[in-house]
């Protein structure tokens, strides 16, 4: 009798119709529902709005897709059931145009599905402002919607988000451009961030937050300061209502660190920093957040030649400096590490006085001069003027390469400029002081060539005094070029014929060896002559000519 009837029942149902059942059990995912066939239908706890108020014995209406599965079960669906009841009642009242309330079901190729009542498209586009690219998060979540599109005949609703915050936001922003003004602080989230700043949504308003006005201190791009979908507090700087713009700051709504710079950190006073920056010229150190010196690239040794700020520091390091100097309205500190220890040119009046005999090494050289090493970091230098007596220097190598050691008298000391004037000729007496203890007119004397020139050659005599054979007193014989007769290098035997200590010059004559006085004082007035007619310039300037000639 029971399959009869059972058979009778099962007889009565109808595919694609909807049929009243019996909730039976309720498990943790589904709802086991007697249709009074074969088997009972099973119905997924997500099709139920309302899952918590469902009960044991509750009588519902569901949608009969098939009488049978594979396994012989009816496939039913309550929500399938409820929109069918629905289509009717949402078509006759839900318009394009209008706002529903509706429940996201789950994602699909493209969007969402929403139900209204009935089963709504939402296009990923038109989730939000930006499409987002998680479409997961929003399944199960209930939202206001503007239905944009219905078409009657397919059945089916296109529903937009977007148009609807949109709308709201439009609403928002002129609110916000009547009542917003420079000075207030308000609160936003980040919408998006750009290589000069950020933009802040005021929730319907942006307002763009320049990396100028992050910070007090030094940043390189707005991701140190923001993130994306952060909430901000930040102050408002100028409102263009014409525009609809509107610029915030950051910075500005905490205490600007440079009010009391002086206070804080006095001149003199000694401060610790954290190195941010190296330059070519120095390097930066942040004393606090948004208080930034400089220890330019002179001021981090009294002793090592530090030729850029690389050399001795590196970002990130902890340094003690020294206060040199505040600009406030620059906002600018001058900080200074060798003052942190004694300044060895204190000393240096005391440990190099004045007429001292010194010792070190040539450094470096220069046109004018050689720099000499006496102490790490303390050089002195030898002009080309204080290195002989009796030759003219052009240049510093004739005389000294680097890395000679040498000893030298020290003349002067100017602790002030660091600098230490020192002397070599000075090791020993001027012998043009004494010239006539060693030469005198008549004198037949012994020296070697040592530059040609075209109106002579210079002869190198004893205490290294140099004399010149004027191209005349060669020979007897009349000489076109000084090369003809001379090299340098060549031993000769010359006549003293002139001696000027004023001009600090001796005049020789090698075809005078020979002569007798009377002929001697013929010579000497020939040269005098030459001397007065300006065919002899002075011993100096011949040096000097005879080593452009070299």
């Amino acid at each position: 009798m029971a399959e009869l009837l059972e058979e009778s029942s099962f007889e009565k149902l109808k595919e694609n119709s909807i049929i009243k059942g019996t909730i039976t059990e309720i498990r943790e995912n589904e709802v086991v529902v007697d249709i009074s066939g074969k088997s009972e239908g099973i119905v997924p706890a997500n099709e139920f709005m309302e899952f918590d108020d469902l009960e044991i014995g509750q009588e519902i209406e569901v949608f009969l897709e098939k009488l049978e599965d594979k396994e012989g079960n009816p496939v039913i669906s309550f929500d399938k059931a409820e929109q069918r009841k629905n289509w009717d009642n949402i078509l006759t009242k839900c318009q394009e145009g209008e706002i529903v309330t509706g429940r996201i079901k789950s994602k699909v190729k493209g969007g969402l599905i929403v139900s209204i009542g009935v089963d709504a498209f939402l296009p990923a586009s038109q989730v939000d402002i930006q499409a987002p690219k998680n479409l997961d998060q929003y399944v199960g979540q209930t939202y206001d919607f503007k239905v944009v599109k219905i078409n009657f005949e397919r059945k089916n609703i296109v529903l937009s988000r977007r148009e609807l915050i949109e709308e709201q936001r439009q609403s928002k922003r002129r609110e916000l451009l009547e009542n917003i003004e420079p000075g207030k602080t308000v609160r936003g989230v980040v919408k998006n961030i750009t290589d000069y700043g950020a933009f802040i949504d005021l929730d319907g308003l942006d307002g763009l937050l320049h990396i100028t006005d992050m910070s007090w201190g030094r940043i390189s791009h707005p991701s140190e300061m923001v993130r994306q979908g952060e909430e901000v507090e930040v102050m408002v700087l100028e409102v263009d209502r014409d525009k609809e713009r509107v610029s915030l700051g950051l910075k500005q709504t905490t205490k600007n660190p440079w009010e009391r710079i002086e206070e804080k950190y006095p001149i003199g006073g000694t401060v610790h920093g954290k190195v941010v920056n190296l330059v070519p010229y120095g390097a930066f150190v942040e004393i606090e957040e948004g208080v930034e010196g400089l220890v330019h690239v002179t001021e981090l040794s009294w002793t090592k030649r530090v030729s850029k700020p690389g050399e001795v520091l590196k970002v990130g390091d902890e340094i003690d400096a020294v206060v040199l100097g505040i600009q406030k309205d620059d906002q600018k500190i001058s900080l200074g590490v060798r003052q942190l220890d004694p300044n060895p040119w204190d000393m240096a009046r005391h440990n190099y006085p004045v007429g001292a005999r010194v010792s070190g090494k040539v450094r470096n050289i220069t046109t004018y001069g050689a720099f000499i090493e006496l102490e790490e970091g303390i050089d002195g230098m030898v002009h080309v003027s204080d290195m002989s007596w009796t030759r003219k220097i052009n240049h510093p190598s004739e005389m000294l390469k680097k890395g000679d050691e040498i000893e030298a008298i020290v003349l002067d000391v100017d602790a002030n400029n660091q600098r230490i004037s020192l002397g070599m000729k000075q090791l020993s007496d001027d012998p043009w002081d004494n010239i006539d203890q060693y030469f005198k007119v008549g004198d037949v004397v012994d020296g070697k060539v040592t530059k040609i020139a075209n109106y002579g050659a210079f002869v190198e005599l004893k205490e290294a005094i140099d004399g010149l054979v004027h191209i005349s007193q060669i020979s007897e014989e009349r000489i076109e070029k000084v090369k003809d007769k001379l090299s340098v290098g060549d031993e000769v035997k010359a006549r003293v014929i002139k001696i000027d200590k004023e001009e600090r010059r001796i005049g020789l004559s090698i075809k005078a060896v020979d002569f007798s006085n009377e002929q001697l004082a013929q010579e000497a007035a020939v040269y005098d002559s030459l001397q007065d007619s300006e065919d002899l310039t002075k011993l100096g300037d011949l040096l000097d000519q005879a080593q452009k000639d070299q």
